[in-house]
């Protein structure tokens, strides 16, 4: 195991609660409103349940933010990068990972759509079995991390989480990041591969319409490209440096430079995977029509309502402010 005090404890980059508080902001504000728009849609599709267990897993890793935005910037007192290491920490890659599984759930469904698009879907107890089963699943590998980080608390410790976790907690510590790797690679291989089947079936159906002129069919297809845009950008630079940076943190491989850079380029690539949560609800307004044509509506009833107090406002000012003559 490494030697926790070979290297000295590094510093926090200030721009990262910065960072993060940004995307805590639009994020809240942005997944708040999806779910105020997914409770007015009823489950009838495969589409709408994963949709709604994502847009769930974001709003849980959102709400992990503030403490680590107060805990980076030392705004708290050091007894909450504790709580950071022990709990809000493990809540965020449990919702990450959560995330990326439906990820590939979502764009198997688009695959199936663009193959099938008249088919409706089916079976619709069955997908909601297995969102439960992933949370539980993803619950029951996470929770060890929670109950193993159980060493005594100092102000030094807190600084570097692996010093806070038992022999057999490190060792499940990175047990559990191969198996989340295992996760992130099949999920991107599916998501590849359905990718390159939507694409083999946009160009035909492309071919197909070319003679007639209508491809602005093909056009509207392509915004279903976001999510394999939404994955590269989020997941997968984190994915190339959290192995080795985790080796770095359970076992005494790398000297102390290498371990600087491993910190820096996980802190950095961790900001774009949190960044998932601001840009999941593109996908729900581009993707699902329900979810398009609720909010449209709610916010032209909002206009709508808005504008009729204002008249009503301006329509009882000026009558108030009659004088017979």
């Amino acid at each position: 195991m490494i030697n926790s005090y070979r290297c000295p404890f590094l510093q926090r980059i200030f721009l990262f609660p910065v960072l993060y508080t940004v995307l805590f902001l639009v994020g809240i504000v942005m997944n708040g409103l999806a779910m105020w728009v997914f409770f007015q849609i009823p489950s009838k599709s495969n589409f709408i349940i994963f949709l709604k267990n994502t847009v769930i897993s974001d709003i849980f890793m959102i709400l992990t933010f503030p403490f680590k935005i107060l805990s980076d910037a030392k705004l708290a007192p050091w007894t909450l990068r504790g709580f950071v290491c022990r709990v809000s920490q493990v809540i965020f890659y449990f919702t990450m990972y959560i995330s990326i599984l439906f990820l590939g759930l979502i764009t198997i469904d688009r695959y199936q759509k663009t193959v099938t698009p008249f088919k409706t879907s089916s079976n619709l107890l069955s997908t909601k079995i297995l969102s439960v089963v992933i949370w539980i699943a993803m619950f029951a590998l996470s929770l060890p991390n929670m109950i193993l980080t159980n060493k005594e608390q100092t102000r030094e410790k807190v600084k570097k989480c692996a010093l806070l976790k038992s022999n057999f907690g490190l060792t499940w510590h990175e047990t559990v990041n191969y198996i989340c790797q295992l996760i992130f690679w099949i999920s991107l291989f599916i998501i590849v591969v359905c990718y390159m089947l939507i694409s083999k079936e946009l160009y035909k159906s492309y071919k197909r319409t070319k003679c007639t002129g209508k491809v602005s069919r093909k056009t509207v297809n392509l915004k279903v490209f976001i999510i394999i845009a939404v994955f590269f950008i989020c997941f997968v630079p984190f994915h190339f440096t959290r192995i080795p940076y985790t080796l770095s943190q359970t076992r005494d491989v790398f000297e102390c430079s290498a371990q600087n850079t491993l910190f820096y380029m996980k802190e950095s690539t961790l900001w774009l995977t949190s960044l998932n949560a601001c840009l999941d609800p593109f996908i729900y307004f581009f993707l699902c029509k329900s979810f398009r044509k609720s909010l449209l509506n709610m916010l032209r009833k909002q206009a709508s309502s808005e504008l009729g107090t204002k008249i009503k406002e301006r329509t009882d000012g000026d009558s108030s402010e009659e004088t017979p003559m």
